[in-house]
């Protein structure tokens, strides 16, 4: 039989790029590529999404990594933020009324490091000017004015009362502690000893008591007017040091509120660090001693000045436009900021000056960028993300006190407004994932940016894949590419696909191509990089990834595992199986086997009966049971019993490339015809026989053609593939040449009859009006086969009804015997 119609043509089985269709010696002469192309949809997606500031319109990029994703969306935000101001900087301060809520503050971008710097200059020249004041002539007079009338008060008081005790019999002393004594005296003035006390009458001694009472009565009062005396003093000295300070301190404070007069909220803590400076003067300015206490003195001091302090959260002062932030680490400190704590005397302790700032505080006002794998990895990450986004606030705090874990942190910095556009960088399935399970996902990212793994293979693209090899080349510092190069990048761009009318978006995976076959090219001391560096490269890269391919192709080659090229056999086909290890994928045919008889069984598949077959290979299964009932049984039951098995198959079995297979060993079985063993098969197939395209084509047809040419090739080998396969054919240049060559064969069938014919050299049979096949086709065979076991078995029935009678009449007339015996 003559099978060409269904033979492909060498020009079928690849489409080849044309390096005279070029018009240029090397890249270099080309206009490198700036941006990333065959990604239209997802253009117009995030231009939606940017140019739309209302709620919820965040954006979600979607597509396998690799795509451009991240580089179209860093292009697109940086030229959208150019377009807005650069937002404020934010700042967390002391908050006097209120230490444990730092206040927020916001002002103009880059005047929050010239505040800070400012500010602490403002008040290191304060503490120097009042330091300076208070050593001066005018402030020490009027200091001892004010302390001499003190002490001339407090000595008048002294006399006064000195005076009124003598007048009653005593005299006034001041004892080493600062307290004072009374004495009693004698007539002459003199301390009274102790004969002349033994010496009194009773009547003296009751009349020293009494004036002793009425002395410390005096005494008492005398030491209340000392204390009021004093405090007035004191009272007095500081509100000499306060105008004093205040004097000497104004200018440097006024020149802050000059400068800062447009910011109102920047003038109230102004107002409030300099209310407290005034009052803290004990504090601040104090004289140095060589005491013991002068090192915690010292601390002490310092810990003051950090409330003078400014913590400057967030600094724009670099930025020309919005910020556009990729965080690529989103931890939750990272993304949302922390409180750090400071181990002081033995204890961890805080305050505002150790608040820190998180990637969502820095992109504030512009954009935040993350990856979906890298947020989600993360616990409590993501919900706290959208409750911010919600809220359109930020509050700082440490993860272990939001689940509860510590409470040893008191500061609740005052909330920081948001005005955030985030965009999410991850595979499609997260996005499903999220939408599905998530109700609040589509409420906050309502535009999705669909970035497809390929594009149409138009003159236009192509030519986009030339500028961007000279962009990779111009930026890498690369060797730049002749035509056939990059012909064979484009060759290689539709092999990614598997599609001849289409090239790869995966622009990582090309790339590292392009740098691998610029390093083969230096190997070779080259000027330009050639096709045939291109084709090394590839071949390299195939070798790198190819052990255990090459381990399987071994075992095949010592008959460890398998496989007839060679030959005839009945109910046995050679099916094709795609393995992926890893990045590389590579095809390997299995031998399955197929056993009918005469049953009511059914078609019983091992590997799904061992809990070894995967749901979609199943469903191929069960097509088989519709085809073969639709096709044999429209005049009599199915009387069959028949088992399938991939052999040597230690592995799960999935997917239904391999249905065409089965039913081929099947048919071959039933009609004792046997099969072309250098021949395999892939292909699904429906209820109808007709033939369904397969993914991993090309894979499973040079795994096929590796095993016969080890086996050695004599032209009639070859591999059948369904008809709607031929456009996703991008074979190998040696498999190609072969078929060239006439030592392999390709052939591409729609129906389950075509590739009947091919395996068995039979005509396959077609159904006449009466619904008979023609004798001596295949079909007819199994038709035969089948009409044969049907009416063995209706006999079979039959002969067992007719003994299952028998004995039901001889049971019945032993009852009757009994009965009459009774």
């Amino acid at each position: 039989m003559n099978f060409n119609q269904y033979r492909l043509k060498p020009g079928e089985l690849r489409k080849k790029c044309n390096p005279s269709g070029f018009k240029f010696s090397s890249t270099a002469e080309v206009k490198p590529l700036t941006g990333i192309i065959g990604q239209e949809r997802a253009l117009n997606a995030i231009s939606i999404g940017l140019d739309i500031e209302s709620e919820g319109y965040n954006i979600y990029l979607a597509g396998q990594s690799g795509t451009g994703k991240t580089t179209l969306a860093s292009k697109m935000l940086h030229n959208k933020a150019r377009r807005k101001p650069v937002p404020p900087d934010w700042c967390y301060v002391y908050n006097f009324k209120n230490p444990d809520t730092p206040c927020a503050l916001k002002i103009q971008a880059g005047k929050g490091k010239q505040l800070k710097q400012e500010l602490a200059s403002c008040i290191n020249q304060a503490i120097e000017a009042v330091i300076n004041a208070f050593a001066g002539e005018e402030y020490t007079a009027q200091k001892n004015i004010i302390f001499n009338d003190f002490v001339t008060e407090s000595n008048a008081l002294y006399l006064d009362l000195d005076q009124e005790a003598r007048a009653h019999g005593f005299s006034i002393t001041q004892n080493q502690q600062g307290g004072v004594n009374t004495i009693p005296i004698n007539r002459d003035g003199e301390v009274m000893g102790q004969d002349e006390y033994v010496g009194l009458s009773e009547e003296e001694r009751a009349i020293m008591m009494t004036n002793s009472a009425l002395v410390q009565e005096k005494m008492n009062e005398a030491m209340r007017k000392y204390r009021n005396m004093e405090k007035i003093m004191k009272d007095k000295l500081k509100v000499l040091e306060q105008e004093t300070a205040g004097q000497v301190t104004k200018p440097q404070f006024d020149n802050l509120f000059s400068k800062y007069q447009r910011y109102q909220e920047v003038l109230e803590y102004l107002a409030a660090v300099q209310e407290d400076f005034l009052a803290h003067l004990d504090v601040l300015v104090h004289h140095e001693e060589n005491t013991a206490l002068s090192f915690f003195r010292h601390i002490d001091k310092r810990s003051f000045l950090r409330r003078y302090q400014i913590n400057l959260l967030v600094d724009n002062s670099e930025y020309q436009y919005a910020p556009v932030i990729f965080e690529n680490n989103p931890t939750f400190a990272n993304l949302f900021g922390q409180i750090e704590y400071e181990g002081e005397f033995g204890i961890l302790a805080t305050d505002f000056s150790k608040i820190r700032a998180g990637s969502i505080h820095r992109a504030n006002g512009g954009y935040l960028v993350l990856r979906v794998y890298d947020l989600l990895k993360n616990n409590f990450v993501w919900d706290t993300l959208k409750r911010i986004i919600k809220n359109k606030e930020i509050s700082v705090e440490n993860i272990s006190r939001m689940i509860g874990i510590t409470n040893t942190e008191t500061l609740q910095p005052e909330h920081i407004p948001l005005d955030i556009k985030v965009i999410l960088i991850g595979e499609s399935i997260y996005y499903y994932l999220l939408h599905h399970y998530d109700q609040e996902f589509s409420k906050l990212f309502k535009i999705r940016a669909d970035f497809d793994d390929e594009m149409n293979r138009s003159r236009r693209h192509v030519n986009d894949y030339v500028r961007l090899i000279s962009s990779v080349c111009e930026t890498q510092n690369l060797k730049h590419f002749n035509p056939e190069a990059v012909a064979g990048i484009v060759e290689y761009g539709s092999r990614m696909t598997d599609d001849q009318q289409k090239l790869s978006t995966s622009f990582n995976k090309l790339m590292e191509l392009i740098y691998e076959s610029n390093c083969v090219a230096e190997y070779d001391e080259a000027d330009l990089v050639t096709g045939e560096h291109v084709q090394k490269a590839i071949e390299q890269r195939i070798y790198r990834s190819s052990l255990l391919e090459e381990k399987i192709q071994e075992a095949i080659n010592r008959n460890t595992l398998i496989i007839n090229v060679e030959g005839n056999l009945i109910g046995e086909v050679n099916g094709l199986a795609v393995y992926q290890a890893g990045e590389y994928r590579f095809g390997r045919p299995v031998r399955i086997t197929a056993k009918t008889f005469m049953g009511e069984k059914g078609l019983v598949n091992i590997e799904r009966e061992i809990a070894m077959s995967g749901r979609i290979h199943s469903k191929g299964i069960l097509t088989l049971n519709g085809y073969l009932g639709h096709q044999y049984a429209q005049d009599k039951p199915l009387t069959l019993s028949a088992s399938l098995t991939f052999e040597q198959s230690y592995q799960g079995v999935e997917g239904d490339s391999a249905s065409s297979a089965e039913l081929y060993a099947l048919i071959s079985s039933l009609a004792r015809v046997p099969i072309n063993q250098r021949i395999a098969v892939t292909g699904s197939v429906n209820q109808n026989g007709e033939i369904q395209p397969v993914g991993g084509v090309n894979e499973k047809i040079e795994g096929f053609y590796k095993v016969c040419k080890e086996k050695g090739l004599v032209g009639s080998h070859g591999v059948i593939i369904p008809r709607k396969n031929v456009p996703n054919l991008m074979l190998d240049e040696e498999v190609v040449e072969a078929v060239r060559s006439k030592l392999f064969n390709i052939w591409a069938v729609s129906h389950i009859d075509e590739g009947l014919e091919i395996l068995s050299e039979m005509a396959a049979g077609v159904k006449d009006d009466r619904g008979v096949f023609p004798p001596g086709t295949v079909h007819y065979l199994a038709n035969r086969q089948l009409e044969e076991w049907s009416l063995k078995n209706k006999k079979h029935i039959q002969e067992k009804s007719l003994s299952i009678s028998g004995k039901a009449k001889n049971a019945a007339a032993s009852s009757r015997r009994r009965r009459r015996k009774r």
